[in-house]
Order: structure tokens, then C-alpha cells, then sequence
């Protein structure tokens, strides 16, 4: 099944795809602007035939839901709207983290990795969130 990870934020959102046999996660887009982000993301769903969307969901560290995790979830609403495909959760907590670890490894400049590490962030949600299901 092909998975369409949504790190959403405030300026930007990344994106990350799965292949149809759900190995591999890669990197896909950063949206800059929210300035048509739901047609933004329902157009990569058409055309990356995507069967499922996989939003990160970022809890506070204590396990809570705070107002970021709100926003989030008011825009997967929207965005459930306009699919006809399932959304899934997934905790995204320290995702960026992550992103930014492995972006350490390769040879990035600063700007170059502040336009990607979205993308590699959804990237990481996608991959955690594939992890779970092969556990189940």
C-alpha cells in the first residue's frame, strides 16, 4: 500500500511516500506555504496514486495533546473531507530529531537542510509508523 506521510506545520509541511510493498520511505516535498496546502496535498495524492495518508501527530513529551496536536488534527478533519482514503496517526515526537541526525550524515549546506528537513522528518514518521504495523 502506498503511504503519503504529512508532517504539518505552521509554515512548512513535509512530505514523504512509501513504495507500493511499504520498504522503503523516501523524502518527497516541503511545502512552503499554506496557501492551498489541502489542494497542495490531495494533488500528490492523485498523482502518487497514494491508498492512505499517515499525519504526525505531535503530543507533547509527557504524552499529552497540546495545541500544536489540535491544529493537526482540525487539518486531518479537512483533509478527510476531501479523500476518500484512510488517515492514520502517528506520535512524531522527537521526529525532527531524528531528521536532523541523519541529515548530519550527508553533505548538506544550511540552507539546503532547512529546505529538506521536513520532508525527512515525514520521512521518519512514515518509517516509524511502518515499523508499528509489521510489529502487529
Amino acid at each position: 500500500m502506498r503511504y503519503l506521510a504529512i508532517d504539518y506545520g505552521n509554515r512548512r509541511t513535509g512530505l514523504a511516500i512509501c513504495d507500493a510493498e511499504e520498504i522503503i520511505a523516501s523524502p518527497l516535498a516541503v511545502l512552503q506555504s499554506q496557501k492551498n496546502l489541502l489542494e497542495k496535498i490531495i494533488d500528490v495524492v492523485k498523482s502518487e496514486n497514494v491508498e492512505a495518508v499517515v499525519m504526525g501527530l505531535p503530543f507533547n513529551m509527557d504524552g499529552s495533546e497540546g495545541f500544536q496536536a489540535k491544529i493537526v488534527l482540525k487539518f486531518a478533519k479537512q483533509l478527510e473531507s476531501h479523500l476518500q482514503i484512510p488517515i492514520h496517526f502517528q506520535d512524531e515526537r522527537l521526529s525532527t530529531f531524528a531528521a536532523r541526525e541523519k541529515m548530519v550524515e550527508g553533505d548538506y549546506t544550511r540552507n539546503k537542510k532547512k529546505k529538506r528537513l521536513d520532508a525527512v522528518a515525514a520521512a521518519q514518521i512514515l518509517e516509524e509508523f511502518l515499523e508499528q504495523k509489521k510489529q502487529q
